[in-house]
């Protein structure tokens, strides 16, 4: 059996490093926005598409529905979404953007340019970085799910 890499050789220390880094960087921009990057992160999935079920935000950010309910009922505390039941499913809770909510998607288009300033990168380098990242989680996830077979 061989030893574990050095703590800086570590592709899992690098990951860890550079999110903590990454919601670093988010902090001080959301705080302005009174969000915080979950928060964020909610409402990115519900301006992609208004209406979502709980279930369906948390399967889009790989959460579990428990971790999000909690998270979407800090939105609508700020008048941000509204949750209502579905009337063709009762079990179902849907989360819908109020016009503040909406409105706050102009307000944070500018994190992105602000992001790609601070990393010194190059958009076609962050985005082959991201593109990399999507595909390390996917190789994971269908790992991870020959290991429950």
């Amino acid at each position: 059996m061989s030893a574990p890499l050095p703590l800086d050789d570590q592709l899992c220390f690098a990951i860890y490093s550079a999110n903590m880094a990454m919601q670093r960087t988010y902090k001080p921009m959301l705080d302005q926005l009174g969000l915080t990057y979950p928060q964020y992160l909610a409402l990115l999935v519900l301006w992609e598409e208004d209406g979502r079920t709980i279930g369906a935000i948390a399967q889009r950010l790989g959460l579990e529905s428990s971790t999000v309910t909690p998270l979407v009922k800090r939105l609508e505390a700020n008048g941000l979404v509204g949750r209502e039941r579905d009337p063709q499913d009762e079990r179902q809770v849907r989360v819908r953007l109020t016009p503040a909510g909406a409105e706050l998607r102009d307000r944070c288009g500018c994190l992105g340019d602000e992001i790609t300033l601070r990393a010194g990168m190059g958009v076609e380098q962050l985005c082959g970085l991201r593109d990399d990242m999507r595909a390390l989680r996917q190789g994971l996830e269908r790992g991870a799910g020959s290991d429950a077979a």
